[in-house]
Order: C-alpha cells, then structure tokens, then sequence
C-alpha cells in the first residue's frame, strides 16, 4: 500500500466516524425527544400534536421510513460531499429515532407504545453506531484493542442483565399506570 492510499483510507475513515457520531447523537436526541412528547401528550401536560388521517393516527415512526426513503434516494442520486453529506447524516439520526422509536410496532401492530422491543432496538443500534463511531478498523485490531473488546463485551453483557433486571422492576411498578396513562391517552 502506497502513503497515498494509506492516507486516503486514514481521512476516509476519520470522515466516516465523524458522520456516525453525527447520526449517534441525533439518533439519541430523537428517540430522547419522540419518548419525552409522546409522554406529555399522554398525560395531557401539552396538547394532543398527532396527525390524524380519516381519523387514523399517523404514528412518528412513519414519519421515519418516508424520510429514510427519500434520504436514501437523495444519497444514491446526487452522491453528497461536505456539509450537505453532514446534514444528510443528521436527518439519516433522526429517521432513525422516528423509526426505531416505536420498534415494538414494527413486531406487535397494535401493541402499546411503551413495550420493552422498542428500548431494545435503541440500545442495540445505539451500540453498533458507537462502534462504527469509536472502534478502530478491524484490520487495525491490536491485542489490546482484542482484550478491551473482551472486557467490554462482558461489561455490556452485566450492563444487559441488571437493565432488564430494573426494567422488570420499573415495570411491575409503573405498568399498571403506563396503561391506565395510554388507554386514557389520546388516540
């Protein structure tokens, strides 16, 4: 490999982990955002901001999937660079919240808002974009990156447990409310 390709491969690389740290934190503000409004507007606290189409709700995450769609034509056909591939980036994170937001959907149409699939979903695509984001290529793994990947894969894996540990416990605490909160919500 020549020093021009190397550092070719150095600056896109760099530039790619950029981009995934772009779209790791709108992604996050989204779901943050979407889960935060859903609950005010279940509880009341602010008005009831769902569209309605022929009486039926428009939920977010079909706002994701039309602009995932639109975003992937626009990056296959025009081929972005510079601050216009950064503001794709940023609206790829926030399809992404839209969409994964109401995962549990995607599995139980017709299911409550608040199910755990949906939690799950972020947590695993929040965990592959801080890799994509923070990892060194795998060709550039060293033993020490092999070893921290081992303590860290044990570390997430006790961090798994005790989170559905305490998910468990959340949820035989605030279910019973959460459903009285969603059938008393607006629909």
């Amino acid at each position: 490999m020549t020093v021009e390709q190397s550092a070719y491969e150095n600056a896109e690389a760099s530039c790619s982990s950029h981009l995934a740290r772009l779209i790791l934190v709108t992604f996050l503000l989204t779901f943050a955002c979407a889960r935060c409004i859903v609950f005010l507007i279940m509880s009341r606290t602010i008005p009831d901001l769902y569209v309605y189409v022929r009486g039926i709700h428009v939920h977010h995450l079909n706002y994701g999937i039309l602009l995932l769609s639109g975003l992937s034509g626009y990056l296959l056909f025009k081929r972005p660079s510079g601050r216009k591939r950064e503001i794709a980036s940023v609206l790829y994170g926030v399809a992404m919240g839209l969409t994964f937001d109401e995962f549990g959907m995607w599995i139980h149409l017709g299911g409550s808002y608040w199910q755990r699939a949906s939690w799950d979903a972020i947590t695993v695509v929040s965990a592959g974009l801080a890799l994509i984001a923070f990892a060194p290529a795998i060709g550039r793994f060293r033993p020490r990156h092999w070893l921290t990947g081992i303590v860290l894969a044990c570390i997430v894996i006790a961090f798994f447990f005790m989170l559905h540990r305490s998910f468990a416990c959340v949820g035989r605490a605030l279910g019973p409310t959460m459903q009285r909160l969603e059938l008393t919500a607006p629909q």
